[in-house]
């Protein structure tokens, strides 16, 4: 019998879930609505708002998971990558928490989080498969071994994909968070009325720098013709980007599997909601006989479930760490 209660304070949402036995009995997400009048994240805010909500996130998820505190054989929470304020706000906790009731404290680390997401609901993916991480701030292609034994085989050179999406939406003066809303105005849009360059880079690495570049100089030279070019072709607009940037990734996915020659195929991270990339890979999976797995939506975004079922794995190993352990705000697998 092993009950987990985890945490997850990477960026700016406040999350708590418990895992019982490698079932994830609660996922409570508290997202920060504040950042919205910024136009992004802004840390010293993020750190604030996390210490009003943990507490609350905390009885909440036990009380919807029906387990005492007293019931828990571990706390697992979120070492790192992040914004480091925030991740101070959820290691402390966690580290009080656990020391309070004489429990071992499990360190995970995010990005492998995301990865593992896969291991909540079936089907489960078979070892070894590769994983395409997208999110905000990550855009990886990664080799899982094993539960812990990870490697990267590609990665952003610069920006995220899910950067691109964000600042895309900026230049078109969607409301933060833009991601979403591209994804929601391009299933009504043409994917082939623009065309947007792919960045060249050798390998399985991505870069997005240029073609944030490229998007913001399309609009702007567009909009000295057409002041009204944005209103008039939005749909159209974030149909293109998002078949452009969902076109790169794939692409090197591709390009991954069959150096690997590897057919289980999963996506992770933010980005990996997107209605777009999801269709693509489905479409995928049929024409190169892949197998494809896909988080349910809760366990895409940043979410204590992923933390939970990481520091599961890892209180079976009996991988533990002690009082003395920081936040990383960079992290290496």
């Amino acid at each position: 019998m092993s009950i987990i209660l985890a945490i997850e304070s990477s960026c700016d949402e406040t999350s708590v879930a418990v895992c019982n036995n490698g079932k994830i009995t609660a996922n409570v997400i508290a997202n920060q609505t504040i950042h919205e009048n910024y136009g992004g994240v802004i840390p010293e805010l993020a750190s604030r708002v996390h210490q009003q909500n943990i507490v609350p996130a905390v009885q909440q998820a036990l009380s919807i998971a029906k387990v005492n505190k007293n019931d828990l054989n571990g706390v697992a929470f979120t070492q790192g990558p992040g914004l480091l304020g925030s991740l101070l706000v959820g290691v402390s906790f966690a580290k009080s928490f656990a020391l309070a009731l004489n429990l071992p404290l499990i360190s995970v680390n995010h990005m492998q989080a995301h990865i593992l997401a896969h291991f909540i609901d079936d089907p489960k993916p078979k070892f070894p498969f590769l994983c395409l991480t997208v999110s905000g701030g990550h855009t990886q292609i990664v080799l899982v071994k094993d539960y812990f034994d990870m490697e990267i085989v590609g990665e952003t050179l610069d920006d995220a994909a899910g950067e691109a999406f964000d600042k895309t939406a900026k230049i078109l003066n969607l409301p933060y968070p833009g991601g979403p809303l591209i994804d929601k105005h391009a299933q009504q849009g043409n994917p082939l009325a623009f065309k947007f360059p792919e960045p060249q880079i050798q390998g399985l690495n991505y870069s997005f720098s240029g073609f944030k570049t490229a998007i913001l100089y399309f609009i702007r030279d567009s909009q000295k013709e057409n002041p009204l070019f944005v209103e008039e072709n939005l749909a159209d607009i974030c149909a293109s980007v998002q078949y452009s940037i969902i076109n790169i990734l794939l692409n090197k996915l591709k390009k991954s599997a069959k150096q690997y020659n590897i057919k289980e195929i999963a996506i992770a991270g933010g980005v990996s909601a997107n209605s777009g990339l999801r269709n693509s890979l489905s479409q995928l999976k049929d024409s190169l006989g892949w197998n494809v797995y896909i988080p349910a939506f809760q366990y895409c975004t940043d979410n204590a479930g992923m933390i939970a079922i990481a520091g599961y794995q890892k209180f079976l190993a009996g991988d533990f760490v002690k009082q003395d352990v920081s936040p990383m705000a960079r992290m290496n697998f």
